[in-house]
């Protein structure tokens, strides 16, 4: 009872943003590169403007909603990235355990870890730019040595089953084991640290353009919208306050999404309870 509450909040919270980004692709109360300097720091509430401007005139309600695309779209991206490469290379280290791929992989991951997703956006920035491209290949990186650990150490657990030894015994090779047997028993783990990485790819996506590495302008992000209004916060507190809650929002109702469906998937907490 207790996970369906949480999955159910959860999902409310990071359902009401992901709506606003599917109907911010086809409209918006004001367009977000329509400036109106007459209309500036608008307080909450003003008529034609319910969440005020900021200091260049834009409506806030509508810098939120294409916020919220972008950064949930930079998120299930990277995830993506972390889940496409991450999860075959720990299937291919648990199949070959102890062996000199298993430690190739798992050195491999140690030198990724050494790396923050911001350093490694700097690097990529470095090279090619600022964008949301290299912000969503920092953090897609970043997740591949994630999805790796977590599915080695999942699969590492049932290869010493039976039916995975009877399957040996029937000429089934590794890798078709991996795919067949082991991949399925471990898609509720995928999916629950998918959720869990989804929400800190949104954190990271904010703090990455806070510090310019992400999105450029005109395209808004919550993190540039917070670095932009730490200057105007005594004048317009709303224009910090508001992304901020987005963000923190967001991130919750994923997380709570992902408690929620780890004690519905988890069979050890069904049989808890």
């Amino acid at each position: 009872m207790k996970g369906r509450v949480t999955l159910i909040l959860g999902a409310v919270l990071a359902g009401v943003f992901a709506l606003a980004a599917l109907v911010s692709l086809v409209w918006v109360p004001v367009p977000v590169e329509q400036l109106a300097v007459s209309a500036k720091l608008k307080p909450i509430g003003t008529p034609g403007y319910p969440l005020g401007t900021d200091h260049f005139g834009r409506d806030i309600l509508s810098m939120l909603m294409v916020g919220a695309r972008t950064s949930i779209a930079v998120a299930i991206l990277a995830v993506g990235i972390g889940m496409a490469f991450g999860v075959p290379l720990g299937l291919l280290a648990a199949a070959r355990r102890g062996g000199l791929v298993d430690e190739l992989v798992m050195r491999g991951n140690d030198l990724v870890f050494a790396f923050p997703s911001l350093v490694i956006a700097i690097l990529i920035t470095a090279v090619f730019g600022p964008s949301a491209t290299n912000a969503i290949l920092a953090i897609g990186i970043f997740n591949i040595p994630v999805f790796a650990r977590v599915t080695r150490g999942g699969a590492l657990s049932l290869w010493t089953l039976d039916y995975i030894r009877a399957a040996e015994v029937a000429g089934k090779g590794r890798a078709r084991i991996s795919v067949e047997h082991i991949l399925p028993n471990i898609a509720n783990l995928l999916i629950v640290q998918g959720t869990i990485q989804f929400s800190l790819g949104i954190l990271a996506e904010a703090g990455l353009s806070y510090v310019g590495l992400g999105a450029q302008p005109p395209i808004p992000s919550w993190g540039r919208m917070l670095a932009e209004a730490q200057t105007m916060i005594a004048m317009a507190p709303h224009m910090a306050i508001l992304p901020g809650l987005a963000i923190v929002l967001t991130v919750l109702g994923l997380n709570l999404m992902g408690d929620g469906l780890r004690d519905l998937l988890d069979p050890r907490l069904r049989r808890a309870r």
